[in-house]
Protein backbone atom coordinates (compact mmCIF):
# COMPACT_ATOMS: atom_id res chain seq x y z
CA UNK A 1 0.00 0.00 0.00
CA UNK A 2 1.00 3.57 -0.57
CA UNK A 3 -0.17 6.70 1.20
CA UNK A 4 0.87 8.86 -1.77
CA UNK A 5 -1.97 10.00 -4.01
CA UNK A 6 -0.05 11.97 -6.61
CA UNK A 7 0.32 9.21 -9.22
CA UNK A 8 -0.93 9.60 -12.78
CA UNK A 9 -3.45 6.74 -12.26
CA UNK A 10 -5.59 8.96 -10.03
CA UNK A 11 -7.58 11.65 -11.82
CA UNK A 12 -6.79 15.15 -10.53
CA UNK A 13 -10.43 15.80 -9.66
CA UNK A 14 -10.66 12.74 -7.39
CA UNK A 15 -10.64 13.47 -3.66
CA UNK A 16 -8.63 11.09 -1.46
CA UNK A 17 -8.27 11.53 2.27
CA UNK A 18 -4.55 11.51 3.17
CA UNK A 19 -5.21 8.62 5.59
CA UNK A 20 -6.67 6.36 2.88
CA UNK A 21 -4.44 3.45 1.90
CA UNK A 22 -4.48 2.87 -1.85
CA UNK A 23 -2.15 0.57 -3.77
CA UNK A 24 0.09 2.31 -6.29
CA UNK A 25 -1.50 0.71 -9.36
CA UNK A 26 -5.13 1.51 -8.50
CA UNK A 27 -6.94 3.57 -11.16
CA UNK A 28 -9.40 6.14 -9.80
CA UNK A 29 -11.65 8.11 -12.13
CA UNK A 30 -12.86 11.72 -12.08
CA UNK A 31 -14.69 13.11 -9.05
CA UNK A 32 -14.48 9.94 -6.99
CA UNK A 33 -14.24 10.41 -3.21
CA UNK A 34 -12.25 8.04 -0.99
CA UNK A 35 -12.49 8.40 2.79
CA UNK A 36 -9.93 8.07 5.56
CA UNK A 37 -10.73 4.51 6.62
CA UNK A 38 -10.59 3.00 3.14
CA UNK A 39 -8.03 0.44 1.99
CA UNK A 40 -7.90 -0.57 -1.69
CA UNK A 41 -5.60 -3.38 -2.79
CA UNK A 42 -3.75 -3.56 -6.09
CA UNK A 43 -5.07 -3.84 -9.63
CA UNK A 44 -8.44 -2.23 -8.81
CA UNK A 45 -10.28 0.11 -11.13
CA UNK A 46 -12.74 2.78 -9.95
CA UNK A 47 -14.79 4.75 -12.46
CA UNK A 48 -16.01 8.31 -12.14
CA UNK A 49 -18.08 9.53 -9.19
CA UNK A 50 -17.47 6.49 -6.96
CA UNK A 51 -17.86 7.24 -3.24
CA UNK A 52 -16.23 4.96 -0.66
CA UNK A 53 -16.35 5.81 3.03
CA UNK A 54 -16.16 4.41 6.53
CA UNK A 55 -13.87 1.52 7.34
CA UNK A 56 -13.96 -0.27 4.00
CA UNK A 57 -11.51 -2.86 2.71
CA UNK A 58 -11.49 -3.77 -0.99
CA UNK A 59 -9.51 -6.73 -2.31
CA UNK A 60 -7.34 -6.82 -5.40
CA UNK A 61 -8.62 -6.95 -8.95
CA UNK A 62 -12.03 -5.39 -8.26
CA UNK A 63 -13.84 -3.07 -10.68
CA UNK A 64 -16.23 -0.44 -9.32
CA UNK A 65 -18.34 1.47 -11.81
CA UNK A 66 -19.63 5.08 -11.69
CA UNK A 67 -21.90 6.32 -8.93
CA UNK A 68 -21.46 3.30 -6.66
CA UNK A 69 -21.59 4.13 -2.94
CA UNK A 70 -19.73 1.73 -0.67
CA UNK A 71 -19.20 1.75 3.09
CA UNK A 72 -21.72 4.40 4.05
CA UNK A 73 -23.55 4.29 7.38
CA UNK A 74 -26.14 1.53 7.76
CA UNK A 75 -29.76 2.47 7.19
CA UNK A 76 -30.70 1.40 10.70
CA UNK A 77 -32.17 3.77 13.27
CA UNK A 78 -30.35 1.89 16.04
CA UNK A 79 -26.99 2.87 14.56
CA UNK A 80 -25.32 5.53 16.70
CA UNK A 81 -22.02 6.04 14.92
CA UNK A 82 -20.27 2.93 16.23
CA UNK A 83 -17.12 1.68 14.51
CA UNK A 84 -18.24 -0.93 11.97
CA UNK A 85 -16.91 -1.94 8.57
CA UNK A 86 -17.40 -3.27 5.06
CA UNK A 87 -15.12 -5.99 3.69
CA UNK A 88 -15.09 -6.76 -0.04
CA UNK A 89 -12.94 -9.59 -1.38
CA UNK A 90 -10.98 -9.91 -4.61
CA UNK A 91 -12.04 -9.70 -8.27
CA UNK A 92 -15.52 -8.37 -7.63
CA UNK A 93 -17.42 -6.44 -10.30
CA UNK A 94 -19.67 -3.75 -8.79
CA UNK A 95 -21.73 -1.91 -11.36
CA UNK A 96 -23.36 1.53 -11.53
CA UNK A 97 -25.39 2.90 -8.60
CA UNK A 98 -24.75 -0.09 -6.33
CA UNK A 99 -25.04 0.74 -2.61
CA UNK A 100 -23.42 -1.41 0.09
CA UNK A 101 -23.64 -0.34 3.74
CA UNK A 102 -21.40 -1.11 6.71
CA UNK A 103 -22.47 -3.47 9.50
CA UNK A 104 -23.99 -2.77 12.90
CA UNK A 105 -23.18 -3.84 16.44
CA UNK A 106 -26.52 -5.66 16.56
CA UNK A 107 -24.74 -8.27 14.41
CA UNK A 108 -21.01 -8.93 13.96
CA UNK A 109 -20.35 -5.32 12.96
CA UNK A 110 -19.36 -6.15 9.39
CA UNK A 111 -20.94 -6.47 5.97
CA UNK A 112 -18.88 -8.93 3.95
CA UNK A 113 -18.57 -9.99 0.30
CA UNK A 114 -16.36 -12.84 -0.86
CA UNK A 115 -14.54 -13.09 -4.19
CA UNK A 116 -15.54 -13.05 -7.87
CA UNK A 117 -19.05 -11.70 -7.37
CA UNK A 118 -20.99 -10.02 -10.18
CA UNK A 119 -23.06 -7.22 -8.62
CA UNK A 120 -25.14 -5.55 -11.33
CA UNK A 121 -26.54 -2.01 -11.53
CA UNK A 122 -28.69 -0.52 -8.77
CA UNK A 123 -28.28 -3.44 -6.36
CA UNK A 124 -28.62 -2.59 -2.66
CA UNK A 125 -26.81 -4.69 -0.04
CA UNK A 126 -27.83 -3.57 3.44
CA UNK A 127 -25.98 -3.73 6.74
CA UNK A 128 -24.62 -7.01 8.07
CA UNK A 129 -25.21 -9.00 4.90
CA UNK A 130 -22.88 -11.89 4.11
CA UNK A 131 -22.36 -12.63 0.43
CA UNK A 132 -20.28 -15.66 -0.52
CA UNK A 133 -18.21 -15.98 -3.68
CA UNK A 134 -19.09 -16.37 -7.36
CA UNK A 135 -22.62 -15.03 -6.89
CA UNK A 136 -24.68 -13.03 -9.39
CA UNK A 137 -27.01 -10.30 -8.11
CA UNK A 138 -28.89 -8.93 -11.11
CA UNK A 139 -30.12 -5.36 -11.58
CA UNK A 140 -32.25 -3.79 -8.84
CA UNK A 141 -31.93 -6.73 -6.45
CA UNK A 142 -32.43 -5.51 -2.88
CA UNK A 143 -31.14 -7.27 0.23
CA UNK A 144 -32.42 -6.12 3.61
CA UNK A 145 -30.19 -6.31 6.68
CA UNK A 146 -28.56 -9.52 7.93
CA UNK A 147 -29.19 -11.49 4.71
CA UNK A 148 -26.81 -14.37 3.92
CA UNK A 149 -26.20 -15.51 0.32
CA UNK A 150 -24.28 -18.72 -0.36
CA UNK A 151 -21.60 -19.32 -2.98
CA UNK A 152 -22.68 -19.52 -6.64
CA UNK A 153 -26.21 -18.31 -5.90
CA UNK A 154 -27.93 -16.27 -8.62
CA UNK A 155 -30.61 -13.68 -7.84
CA UNK A 156 -32.67 -12.54 -10.81
CA UNK A 157 -33.38 -8.88 -11.49
CA UNK A 158 -35.47 -7.01 -8.90
CA UNK A 159 -35.37 -9.86 -6.40
CA UNK A 160 -36.37 -8.66 -2.93
CA UNK A 161 -35.00 -10.43 0.13
CA UNK A 162 -36.43 -9.88 3.61
CA UNK A 163 -34.11 -9.24 6.54
CA UNK A 164 -32.43 -12.24 8.19
CA UNK A 165 -33.21 -14.57 5.27
CA UNK A 166 -30.58 -17.07 4.16
CA UNK A 167 -30.25 -18.21 0.55
CA UNK A 168 -28.19 -21.36 0.09
CA UNK A 169 -25.38 -22.02 -2.37
CA UNK A 170 -26.27 -22.65 -6.02
CA UNK A 171 -29.84 -21.41 -5.45
CA UNK A 172 -31.60 -19.36 -8.13
CA UNK A 173 -34.36 -16.77 -7.81
CA UNK A 174 -36.41 -15.65 -10.79
CA UNK A 175 -37.02 -12.04 -11.82
CA UNK A 176 -39.02 -10.17 -9.20
CA UNK A 177 -38.93 -12.95 -6.60
CA UNK A 178 -40.08 -11.90 -3.13
CA UNK A 179 -38.12 -13.90 -0.58
CA UNK A 180 -39.35 -13.84 3.02
CA UNK A 181 -38.20 -17.32 4.07
CA UNK A 182 -34.94 -19.22 3.81
CA UNK A 183 -34.16 -20.71 0.40
CA UNK A 184 -32.40 -24.11 0.52
CA UNK A 185 -29.25 -24.73 -1.50
CA UNK A 186 -29.59 -25.89 -5.12
CA UNK A 187 -33.28 -24.89 -5.37
CA UNK A 188 -34.88 -22.60 -7.96
CA UNK A 189 -37.49 -20.04 -6.88
CA UNK A 190 -40.35 -18.64 -8.94
CA UNK A 191 -41.09 -14.98 -9.63
CA UNK A 192 -43.44 -13.01 -7.39
CA UNK A 193 -44.44 -14.69 -4.12
CA UNK A 194 -41.61 -17.15 -4.16
CA UNK A 195 -42.33 -20.84 -4.52
CA UNK A 196 -39.98 -23.74 -5.27
CA UNK A 197 -39.73 -24.59 -8.97
CA UNK A 198 -37.35 -27.54 -8.99
CA UNK A 199 -33.60 -27.77 -8.85
CA UNK A 200 -31.35 -25.15 -10.41
CA UNK A 201 -30.25 -27.79 -12.91
CA UNK A 202 -28.89 -25.41 -15.55
CA UNK A 203 -26.82 -23.61 -12.93
CA UNK A 204 -25.50 -26.90 -11.56
CA UNK A 205 -24.47 -28.06 -15.04
CA UNK A 206 -22.67 -24.78 -15.67
CA UNK A 207 -20.73 -25.43 -12.48
CA UNK A 208 -19.74 -28.90 -13.73
CA UNK A 209 -21.97 -30.97 -11.45
CA UNK A 210 -21.87 -34.56 -12.65
CA UNK A 211 -25.00 -36.50 -13.60
CA UNK A 212 -24.56 -38.57 -10.45
CA UNK A 213 -24.47 -35.50 -8.18
CA UNK A 214 -27.58 -34.13 -9.85
CA UNK A 215 -29.35 -37.49 -9.55
CA UNK A 216 -28.89 -37.50 -5.78
CA UNK A 217 -30.09 -33.90 -5.53
CA UNK A 218 -33.20 -34.77 -7.53
CA UNK A 219 -33.97 -37.50 -5.00
CA UNK A 220 -33.41 -35.02 -2.16
CA UNK A 221 -35.74 -32.51 -3.83
CA UNK A 222 -38.41 -35.21 -4.18
CA UNK A 223 -38.16 -35.99 -0.46
CA UNK A 224 -38.28 -32.33 0.58
CA UNK A 225 -40.97 -31.04 -1.76
CA UNK A 226 -42.97 -33.91 -3.26
CA UNK A 227 -43.32 -36.53 -0.54
CA UNK A 228 -45.92 -34.77 1.65
CA UNK A 229 -43.59 -35.25 4.61
CA UNK A 230 -43.34 -32.64 7.33
CA UNK A 231 -40.07 -30.72 7.33
CA UNK A 232 -38.91 -32.64 10.38
CA UNK A 233 -39.64 -35.98 8.72
CA UNK A 234 -38.08 -34.84 5.44
CA UNK A 235 -34.85 -33.92 7.22
CA UNK A 236 -34.90 -37.32 8.85
CA UNK A 237 -35.42 -39.02 5.50
CA UNK A 238 -32.61 -36.99 3.90
CA UNK A 239 -30.31 -38.49 6.53
CA UNK A 240 -30.91 -41.85 4.88
CA UNK A 241 -29.13 -40.77 1.68
CA UNK A 242 -26.78 -38.10 3.05
CA UNK A 243 -23.90 -40.57 3.24
CA UNK A 244 -24.19 -41.07 -0.52
CA UNK A 245 -23.86 -37.39 -1.43
CA UNK A 246 -22.00 -34.49 0.14
CA UNK A 247 -24.49 -32.18 -1.59
CA UNK A 248 -27.45 -33.85 0.13
CA UNK A 249 -25.54 -33.65 3.39
CA UNK A 250 -25.04 -29.91 2.86
CA UNK A 251 -28.75 -29.50 2.09
CA UNK A 252 -29.68 -31.38 5.24
CA UNK A 253 -27.29 -29.28 7.33
CA UNK A 254 -28.83 -26.08 5.95
CA UNK A 255 -32.35 -27.25 6.77
CA UNK A 256 -31.39 -28.42 10.25
CA UNK A 257 -29.66 -25.13 11.06
CA UNK A 258 -32.42 -22.89 9.68
CA UNK A 259 -33.79 -20.66 12.42
CA UNK A 260 -36.77 -19.55 10.35
CA UNK A 261 -39.18 -21.15 7.90
CA UNK A 262 -37.94 -22.33 4.53
CA UNK A 263 -39.67 -21.71 1.21
CA UNK A 264 -41.83 -24.77 0.73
Amino acid sequence: MSDLHSGTLIHPTAVLDPAARVAADVIIGPYSVIGAGVEIAGNCWLGAHVVIGGTTLIGSGSKIFPFASLGSEPQDKKYQGESTRLEIGCNNTIREYVTINRGTLQDAGVTRLGDDNWIMACVHIAHDCRIGSNTVLANNTTLAGHVHIGDYATLGGASLVHQFCHIGEYAFTAYGARINKNVPPFVMMSEGKSRPRGLNIEGLKRCDFSDDRIRWLKEAYRILYRSDLSLEKAIEELGRIANESKDVLRLREFLSASDRSIVR
